[in-house]
């Protein structure tokens, strides 16, 4: 098998040179996918894991702050930096995961060595849990904080290292559940192209129910049954997950590996800085590699690496591809003379980051509904019958119970009678789906600041409980932005990537929740060190929240918030899609047309023999 496998590789290394364009996936044993591979029968699997995994995942993450302060013994504002740092690991790894499933093991592989991974982070929390002589003695942080033992010694290094062993595996699981859900469809094919969106929208759809499961039944049994089994549980969930992945094996289409994505990258870079002081041609086809003319036939919807087109931003780096030498091609090393495709890559890499850095502070936000928002609810009445209270961290369910019918209705109606308007395949465009959840994420913040003041209020001076249910609209809110952002914000970098760095920009999605988690430990730290004075300690200082100013912490992220949103209309405007990765099809036949008219043009005198 490992002989056919290297086979194809050699021929779609050889496809790539000749400038051969199509798609290129194998099957399971390494030869050309035929027709029964792929598509949404195949992806189901993926979506199985997609919603197990999360189900897992979201029961220890969303509920680990109560863990952490209960159980553990540490601080409410050290709980809260834990558990942001954990979700924020589990995101930045997914860069790993991307580089790993990119350049050497193929999503496949590496979604079933981290699934392992994941699943024995798992049991060992659970373990831990289920051990008294692993964890400090039992207290109330509450009432005795002062006296409770925090977790120390081998019991901190036990709960660390099955927290990061989990952060390690669901971190490189992410990107790849994702991108290679999306392989299973050919981007090229306009059937194709309109159920990948499709897929983007099922694929959240999943991740909601996954959610949705985890904060209710996982979290009650947290609850009431005691976290080791609440673990437990995740840990099956886990292992249900990998069992349909593999399920799925015979009917994959998998991308095989490419080699280092970074080298092409780094050549990019080498080159155009050694050649820093040469001028740039007037005319994109002198450069080396240019396929912008009418000869070389492609396609606007390529995603061959090979068949970039030329494109008039940073054209700095443009520089790489300029011949110093006479002669042949070869007169140059590749550290020195790189083709236009490569330098379009790097162009591609360097344009989304500015896309990427505006969904940091929308990422800080949902770290707050994690964190204090669930210590928010432990200060509220959470009776809903006399025998039943819900969970605080159950509230956290409600927009996920909005989702599952708002996200079919989305697909099913908004998409069609967008389409009808706009032509797109996917209603409205991807940035414009990110723009409107960042516009709605900050009322989620206005919304949690006016009723974490009326309940400190209610508290303080009328010894009043609020209902629990009193902070819903703060989860309802951003739940709905959630499903604008995050499925446009995925949607995006997919649809930019080129075939053998899929699995990388995917992977950028998930490291912006990452950036956003980092952020908010550092914004606890800073406010609560400027704010704090020598009679009185910061806003969120204090293990009491009737003592904090949390609300005025909601204040200032709404603002950063709506600051952010009209960064992001900049960005926006400022960011150009190039031609070969345009996947409306609509457009893409208009960017064909440009391109063979501007081909035309082109006279004797500025061809390239």
């Amino acid at each position: 098998m490992d002989n056919s496998v290297e086979k194809t590789r050699m021929k779609f290394k050889q496809d790539s040179l000749s400038g051969a364009v199509e798609e290129t996936s194998v099957d399971w044993r390494g030869r050309i996918c035929k027709s029964k591979h792929g598509g949404m029968a195949a992806a189901v699997f993926v979506l199985g894991l997609q919603a197990f995994e999360m189900m897992g995942i979201a029961a220890v993450g969303n509920n680990l702050i109560t863990y952490v302060f209960n159980d553990m013994h540490f601080p409410l504002s050290k709980s809260a930096n834990i558990v942001t740092n954990f979700v924020g690991t589990v995101f930045l790894l997914s860069l790993l995961g991307g580089f790993l499933s990119d350049s050497y093991l193929g999503s496949f592989w590496t979604m079933l060595i981290f699934g392992f991974v994941e699943l024995s982070g798992f049991i060992l929390l659970s373990v831990q849990a289920h051990l008294p002589q692993l964890r400090p003695p039992r207290c109330d942080m509450v009432s005795d904080g002062v006296d409770c033992v925090e977790a120390k010694g081998y019991k901190a290094l036990i709960f660390f290292l099955a927290l990061y062993l989990v952060a390690l595996g669901s971190g490189c699981l992410k990107p790849n559940i994702i991108s290679h859900g999306a392989d299973q469809f050919k981007k090229e094919d306009p059937k194709q192209s309109k159920k990948l969106s499709t897929y983007f929208n099922v694929a959240y759809f999943a991740f909601c129910i996954g959610e949705l499961i985890a904060l209710t039944v996982l979290v009650w049994v947290q609850t009431h049954s005691g976290m080791d089994v609440g673990f437990g549980v995740s840990a099956a969930a886990m292992a249900v997950g990998l069992i349909c992945l593999i399920s799925g094996s015979f009917s994959y289409r998998n991308k095989p590996p490419k080699g280092s994505i970074f080298t092409p990258f780094a050549q990019v870079f080498v080159a155009a800085i050694t050649k820093r002081k040469q001028i740039c041609p007037s005319n994109a086809q002198m450069l080396h590699g240019c396929h912008n003319n009418v000869s070389s036939h492609v396609p606007a919807t390529s995603t061959d690496a090979s068949n970039l087109l030329h494109t008039e931003k940073f054209r700095f780096l443009d520089k790489a591809c300029i011949r110093v030498q006479d002669g042949s091609e070869a007169s140059e090393s590749t550290w020195r003379l790189c083709t236009v495709a490569q330098v379009e890559q790097v162009k591609i890499l360097i344009s989304v980051i500015p896309i990427f850095s505006c969904t940091i502070i929308f990422n800080t936000i949902l770290a707050q509904l994690q964190t204090f928002s669930v210590q928010q609810g432990s200060a509220m009445n959470t009776r809903i019958t006399k025998s039943f209270k819900i969970p605080p961290a159950s509230l956290q369910s409600i927009p996920y119970i909005m989702l599952i019918f708002v996200v079919p209705l989305y697909e099913t109606a908004f998409v069609p009678f967008a389409r009808r308007i706009t032509g797109k395949d996917s209603g409205i465009t991807p940035l414009q789906r990110v723009g409107v959840g960042l516009f709605i994420a900050t009322f989620s913040m206005v919304s949690a600041a006016v009723i974490e003041r009326k309940r400190r209020t209610s508290a303080l001076d009328y010894q009043e409980t609020l209902s629990i249910f009193w902070i819903a609209p703060q989860f309802l809110i951003f739940g709905l932005s959630e499903m604008f952002t995050a499925v446009g914000l995925i949607e995006f970098f997919y649809k930019q990537s080129l075939e053998g760095m899929q699995s990388f920009l995917t992977a950028m999605t998930y490291c912006s929740y990452s950036f956003g988690f980092y952020l908010s430990s550092l914004l606890v730290s800073l406010v609560n060190k400027i704010t704090s004075s020598s009679s009185s300690g910061g806003w969120l200082s204090d293990n009491d929240l009737n003592k904090d100013k949390l609300d005025l912490f909601y204040w200032l992220l709404a603002v950063l918030s709506l600051i952010n949103f009209f960064n992001y209309l900049f960005w926006s405007k400022w960011y150009s899609y190039n031609p070969s990765l345009s996947h409306d099809h609509s457009l893409g036949q208009d960017i064909e047309s440009q391109n063979f008219n501007s081909s035309k043009r082109v006279g004797p005198e500025n061809t390239i023999s």
